[in-house]
C-alpha cells in the first residue's frame, strides 16, 4: 500500500505554528532551509510536514545589551549581514551557513564550526527561546520565563533534538564585537604533525580564535590557526605565534578549503565524531577516510567515509568514550545514522515520553536510541 504524500504547510508567525500542530492528525516532520535533510537518521514517512521558513526575520534586537530574538527560521547570513551594520555578531561559524541554514535548523542539529574554540556552538549562545510542543503547548525558556515544562530546560533539550522533542519557534541568541582584525597562519602537515603544533599553541597564553587541520584525501593535509584582536595588538600575536608554528607557515590560511572538506566528498558517508581533543587525531587516522576536518581544540571533527565503514566507524568513537552521527548518506545507504546508544538514552527516552508521549515529532530522526527495547 502506498503512503499518500504528506500535506505540507507553512505557518508566518508563532500561532499559526500552533495552530498547524493542532490542527494537523498523526506524525509531524519539520523541514527548513534542508541543508541538513540527510543528517542523522532518515525521516520516516509523516502525515504533515510543518516548513518553517515562513517564519523568519528579527524580532528584537537590542545593541546595547548585545543580544537578538529571531524566527527560527531566519537564515542565519541573513542575521549576520542585519548585524554587520551594529559591528555585532552570532559568534558562530559552521559550513552550511553560507548555504542558507537557519537558526531553529542549526540549534536542531547542534551544528558548530572553528569559532567553538571560543564561543561554543549555539547551545552557549542560545539565551532564551520558544518551542511548540507535540500537543499545541507553546513553552518559553530564558529570560523571559511565561511556561516552562517539568522543570526541563527546553534551549538545551532542543540542542541536537533533530526535529524531535518540539518545534523550535523563536531564538533569543548572545551576540560578540566583530573582530577589529583577523589573520590566519597555514602550516602544511599531517594530522599527527598538526597535533603536535596544536599542543604547542595551546601551551602558549596565544589565545587563538580557532585551531582546525583539514585533509581531502592525502596523508598530508593543512592546519590553519585563527588570530583575532585589535588592529595595534594582532601582528605582534600573530608574530608570537608564527615563533611557534615555525618559518614554514604562510599566510595563506583557505577557510573556502576548509569548509569544503566539512562537506565532505560527494557520493562518500560523511560521519561527525566528537572524543576527547588528545584522542582526536588517533581516532582519525584509524579510519578509512579519503577527507577531514578536525577541531583540535573542541575535539569535534567531520570524516568522509566508504558507506561499509560507517557502523565500524561508530563503534570505533563510542570505544574512545566519544560520539559520532551520519551527516551525509550516499544514494541506497542503510546503515546506522548514530552510534552505539550512550549511557543516557532511558532518561532520552523518559524525557520524549513527557513531552510527545505520541511519538508524533520527526519519527526515524533520532532512531534507533528512540525505540524501546523490546526484551
Amino acid at each position: 500500500m502506498t503512503r499518500a504524500t504528506p500535506t505540507t504547510v507553512r505557518p508566518d508567525g508563532l500561532a499559526a505554528l500552533r495552530d498547524a500542530v493542532l490542527d494537523s492528525a498523526g506524525t509531524l516532520g519539520v523541514a527548513g532551509a534542508g541543508t541538513a535533510s540527510s543528517w542523522g537518521g532518515p525521516l520516516a514517512p509523516v502525515d504533515t510536514v510543518i516548513d518553517v521558513g515562513g517564519l523568519s526575520g528579527i524580532l528584537t534586537h537590542n545593541p546595547g545589551d548585545m543580544t537578538v530574538s529571531v524566527h527560527a527560521g531566519t537564515p542565519l547570513r541573513d542575521l549576520q549581514d542585519e548585524l554587520a551594520g551594529h559591528g555585532q555578531h552570532v559568534s558562530f561559524d559552521a559550513a552550511r551557513v553560507a548555504r542558507g541554514a537557519t537558526v531553529g535548523g542549526l540549534v536542531a542539529t547542534a551544528d558548530g564550526g572553528p569559532a567553538a574554540l571560543v564561543h561554543g556552538t549555539l547551545r552557549d549562545l542560545v539565551i532564551g527561546m520558544t518551542i511548540v510542543l507535540a500537543d499545541g503547548t507553546v513553552a518559553r525558556t530564558g529570560g523571559h520565563v511565561i511556561k516552562n515544562v517539568t522543570g526541563y530546560d527546553l534551549a538545551k533539550l532542543m540542542h541536537g533534538s533533530y526535529g524531535t522533542l518540539g518545534i523550535v519557534a523563536e531564538v533569543v541568541l548572545r551576540l560578540h564585537p566583530v573582530p577589529k582584525a583577523s589573520a590566519t597562519l597555514a602550516l602544511d602537515c599531517t594530522l599527527a604533525d598538526a597535533a603536535a603544533h596544536a599542543a604547542r599553541v595551546f601551551a602558549r597564553p596565544l589565545d587563538p580564535a580557532a585551531v582546525e587541520w583539514y585533509s581531502t584525501g592525502s596523508a598530508s593535509g593543512t592546519l590553519l590557526v585563527r588570530m583575532e584582536g585589535t588592529l595595534d595588538a594582532l601582528p605582534r600575536r600573530v608574530d608570537r605565534l608564527r615563533d611557534v608554528l615555525g618559518a614554514s607557515c604562510s599566510d595563506a590560511g583557505d577557510w573556502d578549503a576548509h569548509s569544503a572538506a566539512v562537506r565532505g566528498t560527494p557520493g562518500r558517508a560523511v560521519l561527525r565524531i566528537g572524543v576527547r581533543p588528545s584522542r582526536l587525531a588517533t581516532i582519525i587516522d584509524s579510519l578509512p577516510s579519503d577527507g577531514a576536518a578536525a577541531g583540535l581544540g573542541t575535539g569535534v571533527a567531520t570524516v568522509s567515509l566508504p558507506a561499509d565503514a560507517v557502523a565500524d566507524a561508530h563503534a570505533a568513537v563510542h570505544a574512545a568514550g566519544g560520539t559520532s552521527v551520519l551527516r551525509d548518506r550516499p544514494d541506497g545507504f542503510s546503515g546506522p545514522a548514530w552510534g552505539p546508544p550512550p549511557s543516557a538514552v532511558a532518561l532520552l527516552r523518559s524525557v520524549t515520553r513527557t513531552l510527545d508521549p505520541d511519538g508524533r515529532l520527526g519519527p526515524g530522526r533520532l532512531a534507533p536510541w528512540l525505540q524501546e527495547d523490546p526484551r
